[in-house]
């Protein structure tokens, strides 16, 4: 064998076994690789699973807040009604007429006890949407649907006054919204004023402002000063006009600018109003018709009975030139003369007298003069009070009396004359609820019987009284049946 085949081969050799030695470091390396990349691969994956796993706990934290928020009525929709339907028949067999402005002074907002003195169907339905939004704010749309009927059948729709009484949208939490606005809300639209307050016992709101306009609420100027401002607009429609050649209608918008301020629990409210051209509406016997008005209210909403005991309280007055006269339905009589003027006064209470006996006494009394024509005079008073026993939980027995004394001096307008007189109601009204307990608990079913007289001189108020007709000229027997809810 030669050397040159001996090297060959052994070059050969050591090739081969350099070859041998470095596939184990090269495989060792390559696996090496592999696992970080396994490695890598399952931190990853364990990272987006954990990601799934939070946002999987985070959508379901948010559908409980949100399932929470719709719970509580923080947000989604939500309905809210009020109805009341009855029978009143009186001695004749006959539906009775009834209602809580029946009497003549009811014509200028005299009402009287409304317990066993309703024969009508009125139902509201509200309907609302709410929403909050990712920085904080809020919005809540409404809209609010009545109707109105006498008749007894179950078909009224040619009897129907079906209305959309209201539809407003309203924006409150504003992160924008700083220093006195913190708080504040503002909305627009069509819509009862949120602070509007009523007598429930005569169905008559003490005010009420509405209309279609826009406003803010909440505005804090201190801890103690909370005040709101609206405008509203009223129409006017298809008044007479003076005029030399033919008869001739026109029409205008009552604008009210009303700031309502609140003291704790003392309420200014002040209302400035315009109604252009109203002046040349035409008011037989009237020296002019106004064309604007101021109305003012200064109320106390008390947290105890009169401090005597639990319970609560509202008490307050009001006065009105112009078109601000008509101070119940703030700017809502575009018939008031310039000259009009008008004052209000009402207070009630409500308490437990005993473990079971609850009472609610008031008084309401308006007196105005001038007020569409020229030596017009409306005064009226109205007490009455409402008394309850708690038989058990689900019995209670009602009873209610109302009184009413008035002196008209319409001077002939719209064909009204002169009345004086008094009103007495008694109505004793056994009822049965779901869960009786306190004057707002709601529903119930009543049945009633009530005792009603007044002086003959009222009887002849006008030829649309109910006063005076066939067999309903004092002294009547009225039976009947009612339900009444809201929520």
């Amino acid at each position: 064998m030669s050397f040159s085949m001996t090297r060959s081969r052994i070059q050969a050799l050591a090739s081969g076994f350099i070859l041998l030695t470095s596939v184990p470091a090269a495989l060792a390396a390559e696996e090496a690789t592999l696992e970080e990349r396994v490695e890598t691969l399952e931190q990853q994956l364990i990272e987006a699973q954990q990601r799934a796993q939070d946002a999987e706990v985070n959508a379901r934290d948010e559908r409980l807040e949100q399932f929470a928020r719709h719970m509580d009525g923080e947000e989604g929709f939500s309905f809210n009604g009020y109805a009341r339907s009855g029978l009143d028949i009186g001695e004749n067999g006959k539906s009775a007429p009834g209602d809580p402005y029946l009497t003549p002074a009811g014509s200028v907002g005299g009402a009287v006890g409304r317990l066993g003195n309703e024969d009508n169907t009125y139902v509201e339905a509200t309907l609302n949407y709410l929403q909050r939004f990712e920085n904080g704010a809020k919005s809540h749309y409404r809209v609010m649907l009545a109707d109105y009927s006498q008749s007894s059948n179950d078909w009224t729709a040619a009897d129907s006054q079906l209305n959309v009484r209201q539809v407003y949208v309203e924006f409150s939490d504003l992160p924008a919204f700083t220093g006195a606005f913190e708080n504040a809300s503002i909305w627009a639209g069509k819509r009862f004023d949120r602070d509007n307050f009523d007598f429930h016992w005569l169905d008559s709101d003490f005010v009420f402002l509405a209309g279609t306009g826009a406003g803010i609420y909440d505005i804090a100027f201190s801890d103690t000063w909370k005040m709101n401002l609206s405008l509203y607009g009223r129409s006017f429609s298809e008044f007479p006009t003076d005029t030399d050649v033919e008869p001739e209608t026109d029409s205008t918008d009552n604008l009210v600018l009303t700031a309502n301020n609140y003291f704790g629990p003392v309420q200014w409210m002040i209302s400035g109003m315009s109604a252009a051209d109203n002046d040349e509406r035409v008011v037989a016997g009237s020296p002019g018709v106004a064309d604007n008005g101021v109305h003012t209210m200064l109320a106390y909403h008390g947290d105890s009975f009169f401090g005597l005991s639990e319970g609560n309280f509202k008490l307050a007055v009001m006065a009105g030139k112009g078109l601000g006269a008509e101070v119940k339905n703030i700017g809502s009589d575009g018939n008031l003369s310039e000259d009009a003027i008008a004052t209000r006064f009402g207070v009630y209470g409500t308490t437990y007298i005993s473990d079971h006996w609850r009472v609610a006494p008031m008084i309401l009394a308006e007196t105005s003069q001038d007020r569409y024509v020229e030596g017009d005079e409306y005064n009226w008073l109205t007490l009455n009070v409402r008394l309850a026993d708690e038989i058990n939980s689900n019995f209670e027995m009602q009873y209610e009396t109302t009184w009413q004394t008035m002196d008209l001096k319409p001077q002939q307008y719209a064909g009204r004359s002169d009345a004086r007189g008094h009103y007495t109601k008694v109505t004793v009204a056994p009822t049965f609820k779901p869960q009786v307990g306190g004057f707002w608990n709601r529903p119930e079913i009543r049945a009633f019987a009530t005792y009603s007289t007044w002086s003959d001189e009222l009887n002849d108020y006008a030829e649309t009284d109910a006063f005076g007709q066939d067999d309903f000229t004092g002294g009547q027997w009225t039976f009947g049946v009612q339900a009444e809810t809201w929520f």
